[in-house]
């Protein structure tokens, strides 16, 4: 007799989750992830100053060579910064349709999150663990979670 537990049957199936430490696969992701991120950056109206600020810190030659020069390979901290981001992008247009979706960000917060700043503000001060957040707190609006 087996004691043996089994998930039940449903239509989701879990997302392969890339394993990040693998370079070849951070060289599939990097090219695209970085054009999505300055794709995002231009719809959310960035100031490419907050866009580095977003990436980790990065400097604005550098914010520029790599805007020309998409294809790189990107450090596991910043393919998770642009992953995270890209699914907040998601989730906004998700539940607010494209306009009100991407002005979101810059808009004044009174959730107890953000105490009365722009949810950018919030992933600007707060780095990757606001991202983490932010996208779990959308994700939960929209039922995702």
């Amino acid at each position: 007799m087996s004691l043996a537990y089994a998930y039940p049957l449903s239509r989701f199936e879990p997302a392969i989750v890339p394993d990040l430490n693998d370079k070849s696969a951070r060289q599939r992701l990097s090219k695209s992830a970085l054009k999505a991120f300055y794709k995002l950056a231009d719809a959310w109206q960035l100031r490419d100053e907050d866009a580095c600020t977003l990436l980790g810190g990065l400097s604005s030659s550098a914010f520029y060579e790599w805007k020309k020069k998409p294809d790189r390979l990107l450090e596991v901290d910043r393919i998770t910064r642009i992953s995270y981001l890209l699914g907040i992008y998601k989730a906004l247009h998700i539940l607010y349709g494209n306009t009100l979706a991407d002005q979101w960000v810059n808009m004044a917060n009174r959730n107890l999150l953000f105490g009365g700043k722009t949810p950018l503000s919030y992933m600007l001060e707060g780095g990757l663990p606001a991202m983490q957040t932010l996208r779990q707190l959308l994700d939960a609006r929209r039922g995702g979670m």
